[in-house]
């Protein structure tokens, strides 16, 4: 896999929530319940989405909006409509001043309708991942808090249009299904996205295109077990030790055996939370000879042990 793909596959829509939503106005939908990222597509009308800080953005039909959690964001008709509805964790629906909202009167299968189905209402289909791993916080790393892919992109919108149906079904398996349909939404936007001029893709994604620098890359996302040293790099590549370290470090922003351990312990991370593995045996899967070899790699890097890690997932 090449860098982008890797980092997209770390895009896992684990611990998923959909809805379908139908608005209509005046309304104003305040969302704090904390999920890390949040997909919503414009099935229909006008609505303006205000992130919580910058400036309030039109969306129009077909765009698809991805804001980065944990930090609030609101959707209505107009950003001067006052909050009408707060998305608190669960997710769970209160007014403004607190008071829960009844959350058993809404038609169909995680559908919501908020003041009647008008031709001026719009709606908006939602996607939350809840869970991202290792791989994927390094994704929301490399976001901005709010970016608009508008349907003239040309997102496949058969996807949306798959998901939004599935939604509303009740089947064997939908979770499941809702899952890797947001999965491929996903992909394909933040794909169009980073690949746009001008989107502040990570590093080493811009970096897969150097001659020097992408087949480095292309080792160690292959096999990061491998016991890489710069001289083994530099070897495959054709090039010199000094040529590899110092292009690597100018493009990536650090050396290459720095991020050939942060890759490691990304993909510790994941599998720590994803498999019932010992910390023996994740050690080996990711290139550590010990399980105390990957706990002093794992602590000086995210602070704490890779059991701890384990625990608190």
């Amino acid at each position: 896999m090449d860098p982008l793909s890797h980092l997209l596959d770390g895009a896992r829509a684990r611990d998923a929530f959909v809805l379908r939503t139908i608005q209509s106005p005046p309304w104003a939908v305040h969302v704090r319940d904390g999920a890390p990222l949040n997909v919503v597509a414009v099935l229909r009308g006008t609505p303006w989405v205000v992130p919580g800080t910058g400036e309030a953005v039109p969306l129009a039909a077909g765009d698809i909006a991805v804001l980065r959690g944990p930090d609030p964001f609101t959707f209505a008709d107009d950003p001067r409509t006052p909050t009408q509805v707060v998305v608190q964790p669960g997710p769970r629906r209160t007014t403004a001043a607190g008071a829960e909202l009844p959350g058993d009167a809404d038609p169909g299968a995680r559908t919501w309708v908020n003041g009647g189905c008008g031709d001026d209402s719009s709606v908006l289909l939602i996607g939350k991942c809840r869970g991202p791993g290792g791989i994927a916080t390094r994704l929301l790393s490399a976001l901005p808090p709010l970016l608009v892919v508008p349907s003239a992109a040309h997102v496949e919108s058969a996807l949306v249009s798959l998901l939004s149906e599935e939604a509303a079904r009740d089947g064997p398996g939908q979770d499941l299904v809702l899952e890797r349909l947001l999965d491929l939404m996903l992909v394909a936007v933040l794909r169009e996205w980073f690949t746009r001029p001008g989107a502040e893709a990570p590093a080493a994604c811009r970096a897969d295109g150097d001659p020097v620098v992408g087949p480095v890359l292309r080792l160690v996302h292959g096999d990061p077990a491998h016991p890489w040293t710069v001289t083994a790099l530099a070897r495959r590549t054709g090039v010199s030790r000094a040529t590899v370290a110092r292009r690597f470090t100018d493009l990536v922003g650090m050396p290459p055996i720095a991020y050939l351990t942060q890759r490691r312990i990304d993909l510790a991370a994941d599998l720590l939370v994803e498999s019932d593995a010992t910390v023996d045996a994740v050690a080996r899967q990711v290139g550590y000879g010990s399980a105390f070899a990957l706990s002093a790699a794992f602590k000086r890097v995210r602070g704490i042990s890779p059991q701890r890690h384990r625990n608190r997932a």
